[in-house]
């Protein structure tokens, strides 16, 4: 069966790879359709696209968003989404304004905290438009104040440590309604035990596609589990690695390019839902 992986991340965000890298190593991986979705941006699709010509693979438009959920934040994948939207595109650099002044205070927290870090070192780290803790992490690695990302989060930047930021977040209705305003199709990342009937007919009713069912934090037996029920109570499957680059791939909740992948059947499902979005707002 065609392979796909609709969760990746490139430099765009906070992946480690150049867009046009993430499709030539999905190529190698045997991949014939990946979702780029990158936090907050559509930055890299063009590159992405570009590079896919040459490797025969299919690049869907994605974005990870980060929304409130009845339990607090929530990540949502956006699929098929159009690159020069006025509106979504106001939304998102919006997003990124957000991540850049939450980044500004991460770091003072951090310099408040011992770990001297500077804001133009965290940005070098990013490279592109959309700031992440992941970024803080690496620039914390480079000034020798943790061994890794996990130590980084453990010590720093994770809920409950000293340079913890919390978001400020869209309402998940606000997003769900923004991506289906563009045909675009929605799923739910990664929800671990949160995946219950009642959660997710909640999502449904907020206007949620879809659910990652594959993904590195899930294992066999939730996998198993989701497969049936999340069509049962009428939402799609989808899935993917959450890749961030190859030198992140062997910590905790991560996994290597091509090590997890979803039938085409389910992105054919996403897609057909995405061309009746289409048809209906002809």
């Amino acid at each position: 069966m065609p392979a796909a992986d609709l969760h990746l991340h490139s430099t765009a965000s906070d992946g480690s790879h150049p867009p046009a890298d993430v499709v030539a190593l999905a190529a190698e991986a045997g991949l014939v359709t990946i979702a780029l979705t990158d936090h907050d941006t559509l930055g890299g699709l063009a590159e992405a696209r570009q590079a896919a010509e040459a490797a025969d693979v299919r690049v869907i438009s994605g974005c990870e968003f980060s929304v409130a959920a009845p339990w607090g934040e929530m990540h949502l994948l956006g699929y098929f989404l159009p690159e020069e939207d006025e509106v979504l595109s106001r939304f998102l650099i919006g997003q990124r304004e957000a991540r850049g002044a939450r980044m500004r205070e991460i770091v003072r927290r951090l310099q408040a905290s011992g770990a001297a870090v500077d804001l133009a070192a965290v940005l070098a780290e990013s490279g592109g438009d959309a700031v992440g803790r992941p970024h803080a992490a690496r620039a914390l690695m480079s000034a020798g104040h943790v061994r890794n990302v996990n130590e980084a989060f453990h010590r720093y930047l994770g809920r409950g440590r000293p340079a913890f930021v919390p978001k400020v977040l869209p309402a998940l209705e606000e997003v769900t309604a923004l991506v289906a305003r563009v045909a675009g199709v929605t799923s739910a990342a990664h929800l671990r035990d949160r995946a219950t009937r009642p959660a997710l007919q909640r999502l449904k009713e907020a206007g949620v596609d879809a659910v990652e069912v594959y993904h590195p934090v899930h294992d066999a037996a939730l996998r198993a589990r989701l497969e049936t029920l999340v069509p049962e109570v009428g939402m799609l499957r989808s899935g993917g690695t959450d890749w961030h680059g190859e030198r992140e791939a062997d910590a905790e909740g991560r996994a290597h390019l091509g090590e997890i992948t979803i039938p085409g059947a389910w992105v054919d499902a996403l897609d057909a839902l995405h061309q009746r979005r289409l048809r209906e707002a002809a």
